[in-house]
C-alpha cells in the first residue's frame, strides 16, 4: 500500500509539473495512443542522427518514425517520401494538426518530400514535432521556425 501511495504521488508530482516540458497530454485522465507514441518518441531526445538508423544507437527522421509506431503495432513504411502516402492527407493546414499526426517537409530544394516528424503539440497555432535532425540528432522544433515554415509541406493523420 505504501508503494502505491508513493507512486500515485510521484504522478501527481509529474502531471503538475509541466514547465520546460515541450510534450503535453490531452488531459490527465485520458492517455491516449497519440500520447503513448509522443512519449515514446520523446525518450528517444538527444539520440544521434545516423543514415538509415532506426535504433537508439542513431536514427534518420523516418526512422524514428517508423520505430515508434512500429513498438505500437502500426506499420508504416520506411521512408518519408512513402509515409508521405500513408494515412490520410490533410494538406497544408497546421490549423488541423494533432499530436501524433505527421509533419512532412521538402528540404533539399527538390521536389520530392525528404523528411518527416511528429507531431507533438498544438498550441494556440503553434505545432511543435519530433524529429531527428542530421546535425542535432533527435529534437523538437517549431513551425513557428522560418526553416521549417519554408519547408513545410503536408501533414498526414495516421491515428484515427
Amino acid at each position: 500500500m505504501k508503494n502505491l501511495f508513493c507512486l500515485l504521488a510521484l504522478a501527481l508530482l509529474f502531471a503538475s509539473c509541466k514547465s520546460g516540458s515541450s510534450v503535453t497530454t490531452r488531459s490527465r485522465t485520458s492517455y491516449t495512443l497519440a500520447d503513448k507514441i509522443v512519449t515514446s518518441a520523446s525518450k528517444h531526445l538527444g539520440a544521434p542522427y545516423r543514415t538509415a538508423g532506426k535504433t537508439a544507437a542513431g536514427y534518420d527522421c523516418s526512422g524514428l518514425v517508423y520505430s515508434t509506431f512500429g513498438e505500437f503495432d502500426i506499420a508504416l513504411p520506411r521512408t518519408s517520401y512513402n509515409q508521405a502516402k500513408t494515412g490520410k492527407e490533410l494538406g497544408q493546414n497546421t490549423k488541423k494538426a494533432e499530436k501524433g499526426d505527421l509533419i512532412f517537409f521538402i528540404t533539399n530544394n527538390g521536389s520530392r518530400i525528404n523528411h518527416v516528424g511528429i507531431v507533438t503539440d498544438t498550441n494556440e497555432g503553434e505545432v511543435k514535432f519530433i524529429h531527428a535532425s542530421t546535425s542535432k540528432g533527435v529534437i523538437i522544433s517549431s513551425m513557428s521556425e522560418p526553416y521549417y515554415q519554408k519547408t513545410f509541406t503536408q501533414l498526414n493523420r495516421i491515428l484515427e
